[in-house]
């Protein structure tokens, strides 16, 4: 977080931001309204600072921005994120000093889904299984540029819990999972869930089942195994889709059961809302509830894949009123 406790009664405008690997995503909010969400591309810009001046350059007629909350995907020390994925660094600090914003809450990117989630509607859901949630911790966990965790524990307020669960060591079900994972450690020495469970990860999925066949594949993005895959007309795409899914079933259980979940696991990111009907065809929720002695206890937690899009506004927003004293 930001540094400091103070409210504030009255903001013209508050800056909200969601920065990642790949996106830098901008909105204005007054406390009642948010405004459109602008995206600028991480590589466009040589820092945080240069895409938030920008930003308010292109909103200059909508008045003064007194605040700002702003997501982040990596650690935050002292209100201050160096990116795992990129070369920027947002520091709280150095914001106020720049811009003039009298305060500046620096979070987790998925610090800030996690804060959305109690103000989600069941039509921002779509649920992949499982009994009905329990009085409990939520987990949040998404696959994108990178893999980002976090957990919220009930309360009032509820509390946000960050956390690099991403670079945990990744880990296999069975043989065939063995040998894909033994093939990235000579690549990257440590495996991390992140390494199979994002965009690049699905790309070294695909990569090492090719290796690991003595396959020759053409160089392809994301996006183009997902439509092979899911067209039908690559094997070695559709088998790294559905390890992708089955991997992510198994670490989204670990979880429930590192976290004790019975609220429920939540999905986000920019992946899994576009494979949603694969996903509930594939081995995911048996990889979930695949815990031996634990199978009932997973079997009764619900999954729900995030819909709706930017859920991290809605967290960022609910930090901006906290602030400004709005309900």
């Amino acid at each position: 977080m930001g540094t400091g406790s103070e409210r504030f009664s009255s903001l013209t405008h508050y800056l909200l931001a969601d920065i990642g690997g790949t996106n830098a995503r901008f909105a204005l909010y007054d406390g009642d309204v948010l405004g459109a969400i602008d995206v600028l591309a991480v590589a466009d810009y040589p820092s945080a600072d240069d895409a938030i001046k920008a930003f308010i350059d292109r909103n200059r007629s909508a008045g003064p921005i007194a605040a700002a909350a702003i997501g982040v995907a990596g650690p935050v020390e002292n209100g201050r994120c160096t990116f795992t994925n990129s070369d920027w660094v947002v520091d709280a600090g150095e914001l106020r000093a720049a811009f003039g914003f009298r305060h500046v809450d620096v979070i987790n990117d998925f610090e800030a889904t996690a804060q959305a989630l109690p103000h989600l509607q069941p039509a921002d859901l779509t649920g992949v299984g499982g009994g009905t949630a329990r009085p409990g911790p939520c987990v949040v966990l998404g696959p994108g540029t990178g893999l980002g965790v976090a957990c919220l524990v009930p309360g009032d307020p509820p509390i946000a819990i960050a956390t690099e669960g991403g670079h945990a060591t990744a880990s296999a079900t069975h043989e065939r999972q063995d040998a894909v994972i033994q093939c990235l450690r000579g690549r990257f020495a440590h495996v991390s869930v992140e390494r199979v469970l994002s965009g690049d990860g699905l790309v070294n999925l695909h990569d090492a089942i090719a290796a690991v066949d003595g396959t020759s594949v053409p160089v392809r993005s994301p996006a183009q195994i997902t439509e092979a895959a899911l067209s039908g007309t690559c094997a070695v795409c559709r088998e790294a889709l559905d390890m992708f899914c089955a991997m992510l079933g198994a670490a989204a259980g670990d979880l429930a059961l590192t976290f004790g979940a019975r609220g429920g696991v939540y999905i986000a990111g920019g992946i899994v809302p576009r494979i949603v009907d694969h996903l509930a065809r594939s081995a995911f929720r048996a990889q979930f509830e695949a815990k031996g002695r634990f199978h009932d206890y997973l079997a009764a937690i619900p999954v729900h894949v995030i819909l709706r899009p930017n859920p991290a506004f809605v967290g960022l927003a609910a930090v901006a009123r906290g602030r400004t004293g709005h309900p």
